[in-house]
């Protein structure tokens, strides 16, 4: 490989590097941010698909016109499991199959165990994150 190939190389491997660790994507929760409590069970979830499990969401702080979630494979924290949003209707469920766009389910290799969290955000009307709870779960679930 020629000397020039290789710095070319390297400036690609620092980039990429520095590009990750400054994630613009990164969410900013508020201090003043409403607690909720979420919880999902994974019966019933096939590995490896898009269907989401209903979540349940409470302490919901009042004004809160959508719910965002995302899935996050603890043990590969890279690999993008994707969310959604739904529109709130007071229930504090997030039914099942609601996470249509953008949302993998989760996918661990073959005889392996992961660990799962999603992160639910409770949205004004405005866009304002007002409130935020997660839970974790391993996938498979142990029988």
């Amino acid at each position: 490989m020629k000397k020039c190939d290789s710095v070319v190389i390297l400036a690609a491997l620092l980039m990429l590097t520095v590009g990750c660790a400054n994630n613009p994507d990164q969410i900013k929760i508020p201090k003043d941010a409403a607690e909720m409590t979420v919880d999902f069970s994974w019966e019933g979830i096939d590995a490896c698909t898009h269907e989401s499990p209903e979540l349940r969401v409470s302490a919901v702080p009042e004004g809160t016109a959508e719910l965002r979630a995302r899935l996050t494979d603890i043990s590969l924290p890279e690999w993008n499991q994707g969310g959604g949003k739904v529109t709130y209707d007071g229930s504090g469920i997030i039914p099942a199959g609601a996470l249509k766009l953008g949302y993998n389910g989760p996918c661990p290799p073959p005889a392996k165990r992961h660990t799962y969290e999603f992160s639910v955000m409770a949205m004004d009307a405005d866009g304002a994150i007002i409130g935020f709870g997660k839970a974790r779960r391993s996938f498979p679930p142990k029988n």
